[in-house]
């Protein structure tokens, strides 16, 4: 799949928590937005690398224990294995894409809320 056009616009007008736009055998497109005073929530992807590219708003990236602040143009790597969460302790929402190698998702998930997300995690 050939996703055209400016990610970090694609991101910003994003008002799910994830959705994904691509994915291929080995990395997948994810945009996100969290919204103020929430968080992805800790976890660890046992075999997939992470990177996150924050394009718009403020918070916190915590890689197993280490936390320090992000902000619009930060990129985050989480290595497979590591512990993290990501924080919006801005006031508006966190805007962000991210890539998994290998994917993450199933193609095509879209979560409205983090709710959805972790419904979605236990069934």
């Amino acid at each position: 799949m050939f996703v055209q056009g400016n990610i970090k616009k694609t991101a910003k007008q994003n008002g799910d928590f994830r959705r994904v736009l691509a994915t291929g055998k080995q990395s997948q497109l994810v945009v996100m937005s969290i919204p103020a005073g929430e968080d992805i929530g800790s976890e660890v992807h046992k075999g997939t690398d992470q990177i996150l590219f924050v394009v718009d708003g403020e918070g916190r990236a915590i890689v197993n224990g280490k936390s320090f602040e992000v902000e619009k143009n930060d990129a985050v790597f989480v290595p497979a294995g590591a512990e993290h969460n990501v924080i919006n302790d801005g006031d508006e929402d966190l805007k962000l894409f991210t890539v998994y190698s290998p994917p993450e998702h199933a193609d095509g998930t879209v979560h409205s809320t983090k709710a959805d997300a972790l419904a979605a995690e236990h069934a």
